[in-house]
């Protein structure tokens, strides 16, 4: 037995997952959860007056409560999650929709995704103007055409056909936005001197049900050119959501995102249930791999290892030198948050009880 390969044992685990987590989600109560985010970057007590500490933790409650009453009624996590995200896409305080940055020719580009964990099916949007809620449209691209993504003009079009609400670009453009692209033209800044922090906006969530969604909606990053997109709309690395492991949405640094496929390698890594080192292990164990598997998959499924992986993953883009934050929620109904900056806009609330804002690294 000491000479399987580590496909082969990999393959084993694998099906020891697909058997182990639907036997675990049967003896579960039903439980929901949600976390969101409104952006991650170096934020800091002493930059922040308390007025605007407070307009930032007010946005994020109602965010949180918009989406909590509808997993409290019973409601999809796919609803919910838009819940959460359409306010912060109508909230100037967050780049998403209104409020969002501006490109280099002082326009507005919006990205959005969103993802179902029961059926993996997914739509998803980039370089849209004019729409109110990229992530109504990203929805719509996944339930009502035969398409993952839409971009540019096409996705519009589409957004047309579906009679989804357009604001004129005044309604979308703020002053402090204005004012961070002329400072960023007028000192050669790049755009992360500028935005210090990633305001994108995204949420998941796991439904009494047992299913699990994720959605990401952003502006992109200031002074953008050339139709640069990030990892907000892609699959996989800004978003993703599966029932078997878990639903992410991630704010940052959006290429190394797209780098490492962040959404997807933490949900993999849970899937699993094992790490690289765990799998080298079991193959030397032979004969116990089986037998072990099914405590390597609870140990899987604890609230500790799922944080972990989400920071091994966060510290791989940490690594490569990209900054930012996600959120997660698991079937066991754990909502948590990793990142490698001084704070993130988050907020989470469970049917156990838990329901709590927080902005700085150390809350």
């Amino acid at each position: 037995m000491r000479g399987f390969s580590v496909p082969i044992v990999r393959a084993l685990a694998a099906l020891c997952v697909a058997f182990a987590v639907p036997a675990a989600a049967q003896e579960a109560e039903p439980r929901w959860s949600i976390a969101i985010h409104g952006g991650a970057g170096t934020i800091a007590r002493e930059n922040m007056t308390p007025e605007q500490d407070a307009a930032y933790r007010a946005a994020l409650q109602a965010a949180l409560d918009a989406s909590a009453k509808v997993l409290r009624e019973g409601g999809s996590a796919m609803d919910a999650v838009a819940a959460a995200i359409m306010p912060m896409e109508d909230d100037p305080l967050f780049n998403a929709g209104r409020g969002a940055v501006l490109t280099w020719d002082g326009d507005i580009e919006l990205d959005a995704s969103i993802m179902d964990g029961s059926t993996r099916d997914a739509g998803a949007v980039a370089g849209v103007t004019g729409i109110r809620h990229p992530i109504v449209l990203a929805r719509r691209v996944m339930t009502d055409s035969p398409h993952v993504m839409l971009a540019g003009d096409g996705a519009e079009a589409f957004a047309a056909e579906q009679g989804l609400e357009r604001m004129l670009p005044e309604w979308f453009e703020t002053e402090r936005r204005r004012d961070s692209l002329e400072r960023m033209k007028a000192e050669k800044l790049s755009a992360i001197d500028v935005d210090v922090k990633f305001g994108t906006v995204g949420a998941v969530a796991l439904d009494s049900h047992g299913n699990m969604a994720a959605g990401t909606s952003t502006g992109g990053m200031t002074g953008k050119r050339w139709g640069r997109i990030g990892d907000a709309p892609i699959i996989g690395a800004g978003t993703y959501a599966d029932n078997r492991a878990c639903a992410v949405s991630a704010t940052g640094w959006g290429e190394y995102f797209i780098r490492v496929g962040v959404a997807q390698e933490i949900c993999t890594r849970l899937r699993l249930g094992m790490t690289v080192s765990q799998l080298l292990e079991a193959a030397e164990d032979g004969v116990g791999l089986i037998s072990n598997s099914a405590s390597l998959v609870s140990a899987a499924s604890t609230f500790e290892e799922a944080q972990q992986t989400a920071d091994d993953v966060m510290g791989e883009v940490k690594e490569l030198g990209g900054d930012g934050g996600v959120i997660l929620v698991t079937p066991e109904g754990h909502a948590l948050f990793s990142f490698n900056t001084s704070g993130m806009y988050r907020g989470r609330a469970t049917s156990d009880g838990v329901n709590e804002v927080a902005i700085y690294a150390d809350e």
